[in-house]
């Protein structure tokens, strides 16, 4: 992958606040990517030049976190792409409360072409069981993206593209698949927690909270305050692997918060 810009950083005034340890943007892009299952292809339109022409495309990730698409030969994006193999596909997480601007998104820009089927087959119908009812017909087959650039947006205040070569080689987060659960338990039944949370470990004050991400390293609480809405990461005290220990971790965290 051909990703060479440096991550663009916004200006700001005053000291530089120490930032809390997470994993890469890469490592989340790979997550995101391997925890959704469709997003959106955008191809180099053939009918009105230059144009890009956005598909709702399912898909499957390959052992480097390569995407694999079924697509019919009638399908306007196969079209497209038989003219002009150039793509991207977007990908974002759905909001943990609401805002959808608040939610992770990830895109990859690269070159689609065809992939044998006895390549992809097996890996596309793990993650698409019922497109065995069409994966035989002769006007179908499938397309694998070569990724050249990918850029990640985990939020307010957290984007950048990702380092070259990163991507192939990011791990999965080992709260991938527990993520969601997670969040919708603390936002559901531990709310007053989150604000002690906030106040003891990332000393803001807050009304509200929501948790919006979390990984094997820490999470992201989206605070209501007096001056507004804040996103602040906040730390573990010790990277997770399950949600058992992200449990917990967070027990003893808000113990902590409320001794002090």
């Amino acid at each position: 992958m051909a990703m060479n810009e440096t991550p663009r950083q916004h200006a700001r005034t005053g000291p530089q606040e120490p930032q809390p340890e997470e994993p890469t943007h890469a490592e989340r892009l790979k997550t995101l990517m391997a925890t959704r299952s469709v997003g959106t292809l955008s191809t180099v339109s053939a009918k009105v030049a230059g144009y890009p022409f956005g598909s709702l495309m399912p898909y499957a990730l390959d052992a480097v976190g390569r995407p694999v698409f079924l697509v019919s030969t009638m399908a306007m994006h196969t079209q497209n792409l038989k003219r002009d193999g150039r793509a991207s596909l977007f990908v974002e997480q759905p909001s943990a409360d609401g805002d959808a601007l608040g939610a992770a998104r990830g895109t990859l820009v690269g070159d689609v072409a065809p992939v044998p089927s006895e390549e992809v087959r097996e890996l596309y119908l793990a993650r698409h069981e019922n497109s065995r009812y069409w994966v035989d017909f002769a006007d179908f087959g499938f397309f694998r993206m070569e990724p050249v650039d990918a850029y990640y947006v985990g939020g307010f205040g957290v984007m950048g593209w990702v380092a070259d070569g990163e991507y192939a080689g990011a791990q999965v987060d080992p709260l991938a698949d527990a993520a969601g659960g997670i969040m919708a338990h603390m936002n559901a039944d531990h709310a007053n927690s989150m604000v002690l949370l906030a106040g003891r470990f990332a000393g803001i004050t807050a009304t509200a909270a929501a948790m919006t991400s979390v990984d094997r390293l820490g999470f992201t609480l989206r605070l209501k305050t007096e001056d507004g809405m804040k996103g602040k990461r906040i730390n573990f005290l010790r990277e997770v692997r399950s949600a058992e220990e992200t449990r917990s971790v967070l027990v003893e965290m808000v113990k902590a918060a409320r001794e002090s």
